[in-house]
């Protein structure tokens, strides 16, 4: 029979190797890799620092959003962020959004995708490594477990430790805590589809739609197993992101590079190497750069799938650099044609001159062709959409012609035509609007329930925020044939805004 044993693949995962059966000779090689774990070790500096802070930046704004009240007036929720699904309204502030205008909401998405692209073009995959919500929240938790555990040596060593008591505790208080941030990510969620004061009390009284509950659930769930297990396989089995990335750098692109020019050959003795005058690059091989990758990859081996630019490794060799007497940077942001330059320098000029050469920043990353194309149309559609914002009316009309029976000759000959008309009050008050006819000379108009008010002119009550149907017949005198075309025009006269839609009145064929 053929004998197993494992075999260490470049990724640093193991597999399982059958070794040549005398009997049969062909070898065959599992294709399945089990998790290593990963336990990443603290780092301090300004990368990390930064990072800090927008995870709490972020966390806040996502958790105390709901919160914040907003004043809209008396006929109108006071959330100043809330997705009211009943009323089929998006409020932001003093922004609100009617299911018509869900093109502004098109526009974000474009927005953000654009966004996403040229961040991508300037600093590589910076929203993966920083604002990321499955980043922030896997920093999060990780920061729970070195309060509770300690840092990576601990944590290593609790992991092998037999099943006891103190094992137990510091395991159930640290998966305790990751479940109370995985109900308070889910509940937070929810709050923003409803008055969020309202529902946390009918979520505590059990009180709340089952929707909520069920939310909730899914939500802590998912925050629970992506945060607290998958972690690094989350970026890199499940997101796409890190497979279209490809497309958005050139070589102008900052990201997060070992300098090879500079730390090779490595040598953990430097100064006993370089007393033997061999040649030795600035790399100590401390491998501190791979203890603090949350990633578990070695930046060293070049770029890979799996970097999500958190740049913390280089935190950890400036730090090792400082140590041993060394300029910084041996882990820097760096573009593919600063990399080459250097490293032609390093080979023409001497190691030392090319790390005297070596660039930090220039504006030449970030002003480019391809940046600015991407920076333009986000800026079109913003400054679009901004203007569309303030110029847009808070009147509207719908107007639906009635089609069985197209039209109807009365005894007196003249011919009437039947519409579904919806005024569309977008303000917080009671507004009264008049309904003109534009076209259609002789023509008159009422509603149902208000046969003896006819006119050309209507005056109509609409509540605040709401939508009023009516159903409007228009009437032509005898003699009326073929179709003709009209608007209905409503206005409101305190501000002078109007709105209409146009419209066709049939009568017999002639």
């Amino acid at each position: 029979m053929a004998k197993m044993n494992q075999d260490t693949y470049a990724g640093g995962g193991v597999v399982d190797q059958v070794e040549a059966d005398p009997v049969n000779s062909r070898n065959e090689r599992s294709l399945y890799a089990a998790r290593l774990k990963i336990f990443p070790q603290k780092v301090s500096g300004a990368f990390r620092r930064l990072k800090w802070l927008i995870m709490f930046v972020t966390l806040g704004i996502y958790w105390v959003t709901p919160w914040i009240r907003w004043d809209r007036g008396p006929n109108a929720p006071d959330q100043a962020v809330l997705v009211d699904l009943a009323s089929r309204r998006f409020y932001f502030f003093s922004i609100e959004i009617w299911p018509q205008e869900f093109y502004y909401v098109a526009g974000l998405l474009i927005m953000a995708g654009l966004g996403l692209f040229l961040i991508t073009s300037v600093v590589g995959r910076a929203w993966c490594g920083y604002t990321c919500p499955q980043t922030v929240w896997t920093d999060l938790y990780m920061a729970v477990e070195r309060r509770i555990i300690g840092d990576r040596n601990a944590q290593m060593r609790l992991d092998k430790a037999p099943w006891g008591f103190a094992k137990i505790r510091k395991i159930a208080t640290v998966h305790a805590i990751w479940l109370l941030i995985a109900i308070a990510t889910g509940g937070a969620w929810v709050f923003y589809f409803a008055d969020a004061p309202g529902l946390a009390v009918d979520l505590v009284m059990l009180k709340a739609p089952p929707a909520a509950y069920v939310t909730i659930a899914v939500l802590t769930f998912t925050t629970y197993v992506f945060a607290g297990f998958m972690r690094e396989q989350v970026c890199t089995y499940m997101c796409p992101w890190p497979r279209i990335q490809g497309a958005m750098l050139d070589e102008d692109s900052l990201i997060v590079t070992y300098n090879d020019w500079r730390g090779e050959p490595r040598s953990r003795h430097r100064k006993k190497s370089e007393q033997q005058g061999l040649d030795t690059g600035d790399c100590v091989d401390c491998n501190a750069c791979v203890a603090v990758c949350p990633m578990g990859i070695d930046i060293r081996d070049g770029q890979q799938l799996e970097c999500i630019t958190c740049a913390l490794c280089i935190d950890a060799c400036n730090n090792i650099m400082d140590k041993v007497n060394q300029p910084r940077g041996l882990i820097s942001y760096s573009t593919l044609q600063d990399y080459q330059v250097h490293a032609a320098a390093a080979t023409s000029k001497g190691r030392e001159v090319a790390k005297e050469e070596q660039r930090r920043f220039s504006v030449s990353h970030i002003v480019r062709p391809r940046t600015m194309i991407y920076f333009t149309l986000w800026s079109l559609i913003g400054v679009a959409m901004l203007v569309t914002l303030a110029m847009r009316d808070r009147l509207d009309i719908n107007v639906l012609h009635e089609r069985n029976p197209l039209f109807v000759t009365l005894s007196d000959g003249s011919v009437r035509n039947t519409y579904t008309v919806k005024l569309l009050n977008m303000l917080p008050e009671l507004k009264t609007f008049s309904v003109t006819l534009d076209g259609l000379p002789g023509a008159e108009m009422w509603y149902a329930g208000a046969e003896e008010e006819k006119s050309r002119n209507l005056i109509i009550e609409v509540q605040p925020d709401r939508v009023r149907d009516l159903r409007v017949f228009v009437v032509m005198p005898e003699g009326a044939h073929g179709s003709q075309s009209f608007d209905f025009v409503v206005t409101d006269p305190e501000t002078g805004q109007s709105s209409s839609a146009d419209s066709q009145f049939h009568g017999p064929t002639p």
